[in-house]
Formats: structure tokens, C-alpha cells, sequence
């Protein structure tokens, strides 16, 4: 039953900025490698960042210099910096995270169901 849901989402103004949350729960140890995807109505859905389980970060294009990925460990939540948006950047944002769980040693990957995300122009 181990999951993670975004939030943070909203509506804000061009210039403005936004801060998701992904926070993980469930029997897990820690957060492993974590991505932020968004998907625009009618267009596919794209990675936006990336933070690996060694602390190595990389973003899209389009978002470097403005976003910033990062994760609390103690609070099991990898959270988007979202500075300088722009109307383009209008999506329902994913995230999707590798968990470490308590039991058996295993890993799992999950999905959350998304945050909107509006920008106005």
C-alpha cells in the first residue's frame, strides 16, 4: 500500500511561483531516485527533473535556472521549486518515485495521481 501524493498545485499569476510536495507513505525506508513529470492538455507527457539517489539533479530545457528539485529525507518528500512560471508551464504535474521499502528488501516505483498546475498569463 506504499504511495506518493502531490501537493502544492494552484493557480498563479506569470512571474509568480509554486512549491509541490511529493510525500511517500506506507511500510518504506526512504526515498530512492524521484522524477516530476507534467503533462499539457493535449500534449504528451514530458520529464521536468530529475533527483537520483546520490543527490545528482537534471531538468528539462525549458525549466532550467527556474525550477529546483530537491527531497527531505526525514519527511520522506521530494518537493519542485517552481520560480518565474510562465503560462507554458501550465500542466497537471506527476510525480513518480522510486521507494526503498521497509520489508524484504525490495524497491518499488509509484506513481501519484498528479497536481494542476495554472499559470495565467
Amino acid at each position: 500500500q506504499v504511495q506518493v501524493v502531490e501537493s502544492g498545485g494552484g493557480l498563479v499569476q506569470a512571474g509568480g511561483s509554486l512549491r509541490l510536495s511529493c510525500a511517500a507513505s506506507g511500510s518504506i525506508f526512504s526515498i530512492n531516485s524521484m522524477r516530476w513529470y507534467r503533462q499539457a492538455d493535449g500534449k504528451q507527457r514530458e520529464l521536468v527533473a530529475y533527483l537520483t539517489s546520490g543527490g545528482n539533479t537534471d531538468y528539462l530545457d525549458s525549466v532550467r535556472g527556474r525550477f529546483t528539485i530537491s527531497r527531505d529525507n526525514a519527511k520522506n518528500t521530494v518537493y519542485l521549486q517552481m520560480n518565474s512560471l510562465k503560462p507554458e508551464d501550465t500542466a497537471v504535474y506527476y510525480c513518480n518515485a522510486d521507494l526503498a521499502l521497509v520489508v524484504g528488501g525490495r524497491a518499488r516505483n509509484v506513481w501519484g495521481q498528479g497536481t494542476q498546475v495554472t499559470v495565467s498569463s
